[in-house]
């Protein structure tokens, strides 16, 4: 089952309530998104660390074969 990007938005922001996040349905069928999130708590991490914050943010929704997101393009970092 295909995700919303509304969807993917409210379960970073329920783990980055501050952050700046942006996402786009890249091919428009609700499996392949990017996002950017930009959050002061990533400050110090490197970006797998960040990624590892969103990824675990996303709740399972990626895991395996009969995740709900396919693909997910991301892009993270400190606000500047």
């Amino acid at each position: 089952m295909a995700m919303e990007a509304q969807e993917i938005e409210n379960l970073i922001r329920a783990s980055f309530p501050d952050a700046k996040v942006t996402i786009t349905d890249l091919a428009g069928d609700g499996n392949h998104f990017a996002a950017e999130v930009i959050d002061e708590s990533f400050r110090g991490q490197n970006r797998v660390q960040q990624q590892r914050a969103v990824y675990a943010a996303l709740q399972g929704k990626m895991d395996g074969p009969q995740g709900e997101l396919h693909a997910l393009a991301l892009t993270t970092k400190a606000p500047d």
